[in-house]
């Protein structure tokens, strides 16, 4: 378990650095991350790091026994 964690917060931290990237070459407008059109570098952005965050939320529930 300890490894599928350390993926999933390595894939985080990631697409973390990506963001980070593209906002500095291009600045971020809002809608090209709430709405970004099909192929932009952001699309689907914000639905795979929460989909990945919640499954990191849902292992370390699992670990402990507790539930969200």
């Amino acid at each position: 378990m300890a490894d599928k964690r350390r993926e999933l917060i390595e894939k985080l931290l990631e697409m973390q650095r990506k963001f980070i990237e593209y906002e500095h070459e291009h600045g971020l407008d809002p809608k090209d991350y709430y709405v970004p059109d099909e192929g932009h570098p952001l699309h689907n952005y914000r639905q795979e790091y929460m989909k990945t965050a919640m499954e990191l939320v849902d292992l370390a529930h699992q670990e402990v026994g507790s539930h969200r």
